[in-house]
């Protein structure tokens, strides 16, 4: 049930931010049993990008199933964090958890294309992959399955970034 959303800024055309990809990857529909009956309220799950290296996911609560996804989207556009991206892919193969859910995120070659489902291809896809291999282990709530791909996302380090640290060339770590 993910559908994405290409959105401009609505003041007036002139555009602040840059364009972001929105999937909404799952909506849940909570039920709070009280004296005369049922309460019914929804909870979305937004991964938000912009294509280039930036995404952030949120999940937003409300009574209805648009408030709940504004309030994931604006949630998740503050949560954005920077990941590396080389030729079109993950530098390094990674594993990401969260709770009883692992994602596996492995480089692939030009052309192979993003090899990942529902929860997964939305993450990647709003970050800017573009050729990529994933599994997905464990437990495949879709909430669970965002955050550990977030997890392995922000666990990569690029060739630069790992010279850095150790205070030595790029060469010598090749």
């Amino acid at each position: 049930m993910s559908t994405q959303r290409n959105r401009r800024d609505s003041r007036g055309g002139k555009d602040n931010q840059p364009e972001l990809i929105e999937h909404v990857v799952k909506i849940y529909r909570v039920a709070k049993v009280i004296k005369g009956g049922r309460k019914f309220s929804f909870s979305a799950i937004v991964v938000v990008g912009d294509g280039k290296g930036q995404v952030g996911a949120a999940m937003g609560k409300a009574a209805e199933v648009p408030d709940a996804i504004r309030k994931a989207i604006e949630r998740a556009r503050k949560s954005m964090k920077s990941v590396p991206i080389v030729n079109t892919t993950v530098p390094h193969e990674v594993l990401g958890n969260s709770d009883a859910a692992s994602v596996l995120l492995k480089p692939a070659s030009l052309g192979t294309g993003v090899v990942a489902g529902g929860p997964v291809r939305a993450v990647v896809e709003a970050a800017g992959y573009h050729n990529l291999l994933t599994k997905s282990l464990g437990s495949n709530s879709a909430t669970n399955v965002v955050w550990a791909t977030l997890d392995a996302l922000h666990q990569l380090k690029t060739v630069e970034e790992i010279a850095s640290r150790r205070g030595k060339e790029v060469a010598e770590i090749l």
